[in-house]
């Protein structure tokens, strides 16, 4: 089964979170290094869950996502609101 990933930078990492998975995160140094970490917790949280009793997880979340670099903008000057 395949569940939507969120990988963010933070700080000088980044980090990962399965949002169908409570609780199921992982840190990287890299973006490499924290899809590979997100990989074994999601295994591992799968395993935990079918090992405790607990219920399956089921995939709820969005099934294909964008990724976008940002780009600075530049700071508006004086007030926007001001007519």
């Amino acid at each position: 089964m395949r569940y939507a990933v969120v990988i963010e930078k933070a700080g000088s990492n980044y980090s990962a979170y399965v949002p169908d998975l409570p609780g199921c995160i992982a840190t990287g140094a890299t973006v490499e290094e924290v899809e590979i970490e997100i990989r074994d917790a999601i295994r591992f949280h799968i395993e935990a869950c079918g090992k405790t009793g607990c219920p399956s997880p089921s995939r709820s979340a969005v099934q294909s996502m964008w990724t976008r670099e940002l780009q600075k903008r530049p700071t508006p000057r004086g007030n926007p609101f001001d007519g």
